[in-house]
């Protein structure tokens, strides 16, 4: 076995190889390196419309990879310190939807908070696996959900002891951390796996004092967002996996859903990202830390506005806390996250991750300026100076504690009404999706009973401006529910 390193990039490579030999391309994609696509080459370059290349004997199968693509995902294993990792060409999205069909079938039952992404929803409708929800705790002042409390997961586990997993999101988008490290031990000492949704903790494998990653708590799989902190392209990611799981099942599982016409632009990227991460990643997740204190400290010194970070560290559902994540309270200048958010797009030029009903999160990672930090700062001193109201009549809860009727599965098949206007749903069983996003996180489920709650949440969530996805009807004017 060939020996290998970290600073090579087994695909890139290839690449390189591929295109000294100036191959004579009878084989998609179509626009033939670019010269059936002028508008496109233009657009990218030819440098990149050279490399959309389709699978071929030198570049290896996404699918059933046996060389350059085996090597890294080695690669990647080593650098992240998992047993197994697989690249993931369908975005985290696809990562995870594998996790929950790997661990769970139809009927049988999955631990987890209720704040999760949207593809942990969707993966149960498409397997059937049944939630059992842990209620997160909230902070009243943000109006944002925590992490699950040990004493929440000890209970569920007690309570189910049938469950298969479970899932913890770590961290949220706000940079909340669980307990991470004793959950896995109790779901292990349950005979259950524990997975985690890491979209946003990429830099927790290579930058120093940072909250455990997921391999290193000894979670079973994780999912990794390399294009979120880690810099990759769009869509890329990873899925990792510890020595307790099959790799060779959780890889027919990723070919159930995955493409078998793989981005070599995606796959390239992923490469190039993982060995600069493990030649350089602490150094500039270093940088990351440093420019996202100094952020915090200047926005706070505005005035009104609340950059939170450890200091909400509570020893159990926030037990750690991710510094690079820049969430900022704006109820106190009377203005809603979504309100600062399309302030500072359309008159300031400043496009942040998102805002919601209290807050706005700025993405801090390793393509950052300081320069650009301060244009941030300055921007929101502005804003509070031009628009600061009264914080009268502002909703600030995130969290709503679901009612679960269904399944996920049972309810998004089930035979349904016609659509019925939103208003007149009260009382009714979802059969579909409502979330703001970003972050994408479901305010409302299939299987899900519709309350009064909901829909005034969903009204104001319109009305402020959150950008509004997942039913049939595209106004959320209507919603689809289960038929009585």
């Amino acid at each position: 076995m060939k020996k290998l390193s970290q600073t090579s990039a087994p695909i890139y490579e290839a690449l390189q190889e591929m295109k000294s030999m100036r191959l004579v391309p009878f084989d998609v994609p179509g626009h033939k390196r670019g010269r059936g696509n002028p508008e496109l080459t233009e657009l990218l370059g030819q440098k990149c419309v050279s490399l959309d290349v389709n699978s071929m004997k030198c570049l290896d199968n996404l699918c059933h990879p046996v060389s350059v693509i085996r090597d890294a995902e080695l690669l990647a294993a080593e650098a992240f310190g998992s047993h197994g990792a697989f690249l993931m060409v369908g975005g985290t999205t696809s990562a995870v939807q594998t996790m929950i069909l790997t661990v769970t079938k139809r009927g049988e039952k999955i631990i987890l908070p209720r704040n999760v992404h949207r593809s942990v929803m969707t993966a149960m409708v498409l397997n059937g696996a049944v939630p059992v929800y842990v209620d997160p705790e909230t902070d009243d002042r943000l109006g944002i959900s925590l992490g699950m409390s040990v004493a929440a997961v000890r209970k569920a586990i007690a309570e189910h002891p049938d469950a298969k997993a479970v899932l913890v999101n770590n961290p949220t988008y706000y940079g909340i951390c669980s307990d991470l490290r004793t959950i896995v031990s109790l779901a292990h000492a349950a005979g259950m796996l524990c997975i985690v949704d890491e979209a946003h903790g990429t830099h927790f494998y290579f930058g120093k004092d940072m909250p455990v990653s997921a391999m290193a708590a000894g979670a079973d799989m994780a999912a990794v967002s390399m294009h979120k902190s880690g810099g990759s392209l769009t869509q890329s990611s990873l899925l990792l996996t510890g020595p307790s799981m099959q790799d060779g099942y959780v890889r027919q599982v990723i070919n159930l859903t995955q493409t078998t016409s793989a981005s070599y632009l995606l796959l390239s990227s992923l490469d190039i990202s993982r060995r600069n991460l493990a030649l350089r990643g602490e150094a500039a997740f270093g940088e990351v830390v440093r420019m996202a204190r100094y952020a915090r400290d200047e926005i706070n010194d505005i005035g009104d506005y609340y950059a939170f970070g450890k200091e909400l560290i509570n020893g159990d559902s926030v037990f750690d806390f991710d510094e690079t994540k820049l969430s900022v309270n704006t109820l106190d200048i009377g203005l809603a996250g979504i309100e600062v958010y399309d302030l500072l797009r359309d008159e300031y030029d400043i496009q942040i991750e998102f805002g919601d009903l209290g807050n706005i999160l700025a993405y801090l990672s390793i393509g950052d300026r300081e320069r650009d930090i301060e244009r941030l700062v300055s921007a929101l001193a502005e804003i509070r100076r031009l628009y600061k109201k009264s914080k009268a009549g502002l909703m600030k809860y995130e969290y709503i504690e679901p009612i679960v009727a269904m399944s996920p599965q049972d309810a998004f098949y089930a035979d349904k009404e016609e659509m019925l206007p939103i208003q007149k749903t009260e009382g009714r069983i979802c059969s579909e999706f409502v979330m703001c996003y970003p972050p994408g996180i479901p305010i409302l489920a299939p299987g899900e009973r519709i309350t009064r709650r909901i829909l005034d949440y969903i009204a104001y969530a319109k009305e402020k401006g959150c950008q509004m996805t997942g039913p049939e009807d595209p106004y959320i004017e209507k919603l689809n529910v289960v038929e009585e």
